[in-house]
Parts: structure tokens; C-alpha cells; sequence
């Protein structure tokens, strides 16, 4: 997709960091904003400034791990605006800071309802109303750069399963829409400066209720000290849909450790030509 401007764009997370960052940059480029978030007060204030930038917008109060909920929100997206062309998976919550064997099971149930289901819900709800006008589509999927290594001394395994899932439906959806005219790329950005290491006082009753996460404190620092601002972001992402990326980063730097990994899984791949070599060598036909 081109030309944006007039198509309609639904971004969950939307109240605040990459989503209000995107959000903020679509609304400049002429594109009528659905924004979702399970902050009410929050997102109505995202409207609120979106509309300054001479955008139309709809706030929406949606917790993506129920379906019904994003279900919901695309009927009220298409009775604001007929039909929707792009959409951002993006809500998230963060788990840093908690080894794995540490993470709760109802902890668990809320990273993967929001991380991942949210994005399955997402992909299942938007896509056949995109393929129904005909028009063409974009869908962005917020991975993070923990879903393609896991960085020692984070303590981010939970959050970086749910990433990883993230990034593997988004290839699966890439191969399945090839010639459909309909777009995919996962977002894996690093260091942003937002507030995800608050997540966990806005977590759903069924999941606990809100609670503190001391553990993730050590993100506040990292993040407002390194973190790129959420337009940046935003305009990343714009950038992509226009030139039809897949994998979208923002940063540089994470190059050395996914190398890294990389060269890991060769010489496993070498190991194994070698195991392969021994048992052609010990064949009895």
C-alpha cells in the first residue's frame, strides 16, 4: 500500500508508546485511526490528540485476549468507517525480570492472552473484513527483538515465548497471503522509550487483578535512558508498509546477538552433517 492517506487503521496498545507513536504518525499521513486499548481514560485521551492532528479517530476500550472483545471492536470500526485497510497487533505486556521457573501460571495465562492471543485475535478478526472490500491491506504484527534471541541476564523467557510465537503466525500469515495484495511484517523493535514495564498494574481481574512487578524495574532505567521516542517507531513502520518489509527493526546494535545465535544453529547444523556422516558409515544394507 502507497497511498495511505483516507484508509482506516486499527492499532491496539494505542493509548500510549508504539501504538500511540504509530497512531500519531498514521493520523499525519491522512488515515482515519480505530484506537483500542484496555485503558479507557487513556485511549479517549489518544483520540483526543490524534483529532489535533486533523485526523478522525474512534477510541475503543478493548482487552485483546478475549476475542469478543476484539470482535466487538471491529464492528464498531466498521460502523465508524466502512472498512478497515491496515491493522496493528501491537498491545503488549511486559515479563522481565522472572526466570521461568518463577513465572506464575496465571502470569503466564496473561502474557500469552495479550502477547500472543491478541495478536491471533487480531490476524482471525481483520483479515477477512481487509479481503472482503477488495482494496488491499497491511497487518503489523508487534514482535520485539526478544522474539528472535533471548538475551542472558533479563530474565525475559516468558515474554520472549510469546514473541517468539509472534514472529512465527506472522511468517505463516506471509506465506499464506502471497498474491493476495495483502501485506505482512512483524515489528521487532529494541529499546523504546515507553512505559511496558507498567503493564502490570492494569492486568485483568480474570488474570490475577493488577498487581507490582518490582522485578521489571530495571527496564525503567534501560528504557528512558536508551529508548528510541514512539514516532520514530511509527514512522518505521509507515516506511515499511510503503516498501512492503517483512521484518521491521529499529535498531542496529541487536545485529551482533542475532549473528550471534545464528552462528549457534550452523555449527549445530555442521554437528549434524557429522552424526549423519557416522551413520552412513555404519550402514549395513
Amino acid at each position: 500500500m502507497k497511498d495511505l492517506a483516507g484508509k482506516t487503521a486499527f492499532v491496539t496498545g494505542a493509548a500510549s508508546g508504539i501504538g500511540l507513536g504509530i497512531a500519531r504518525t498514521f493520523a499525519r499521513a491522512g488515515m482515519n485511526l480505530a484506537l483500542a486499548d484496555i485503558q479507557s481514560e487513556a485511549v479517549e485521551a489518544a483520540r483526543a490528540e490524534i483529532e489535533t492532528l486533523g485526523a478522525t479517530a474512534i477510541a475503543l476500550t478493548v482487552d485483546v485476549s478475549e476475542r469478543e472483545a476484539v470482535e466487538r471492536a471491529a464492528e464498531a470500526t466498521l460502523a465508524a468507517f466502512g472498512r478497515v485497510h491496515v491493522v496493528c497487533n501491537n498491545a503488549g505486556v511486559s515479563m522481565s525480570g522472572t526466570p521461568i521457573e518463577r513465572v506464575k501460571p496465571e502470569e503466564w495465562d496473561w502474557v500469552i492472552g495479550v502477547n500472543l492471543y491478541g495478536v491471533i485475535h487480531g490476524v482471525q478478526t481483520f483479515l477477512p473484513l481487509i479481503r472482503r472490500h477488495g482494496e488491499g491491506g497491511h497487518i503489523v504484527n508487534t514482535a520485539s527483538i526478544a522474539g528472535f534471541q533471548v538475551r542472558p541476564g533479563f530474565h525475559s523467557g516468558a515474554y520472549a515465548v510469546t514473541k517468539y510465537g509472534v514472529v512465527a503466525l506472522s511468517e505463516a500469515l506471509l506465506n499464506e497471503l502471497e498474491g493476495s495484495g495483502i501485506g505482512v511484517s512483524v515489528l521487532g523493535p529494541a529499546a523504546v522509550d515507553t512505559h511496558i514495564y507498567e503493564t502490570a498494574r492494569v492486568r485483568p481481574a480474570r488474570f490475577g487483578g493488577p498487581y507490582a512487578r518490582p522485578e521489571s524495574d530495571f527496564m525503567r532505567e534501560i528504557l528512558q535512558r536508551e529508548g528510541l521516542h514512539p514516532d520514530r517507531v511509527g514512522e518505521r513502520v509507515l516506511q515499511a508498509i510503503k516498501d512492503e518489509e517483512f521484518f521491521i527493526f529499529t535498531h542496529s546494535a541487536p545485529r551482533a546477538w542475532i549473528e550471534a545465535r545464528h552462528r549457534r544453529l550452523l555449527e549445530a547444523f555442521n554437528r549434524a552433517e557429522k552424526f549423519e556422516e557416522g551413520i552412513d558409515a555404519t550402514r549395513v544394507d
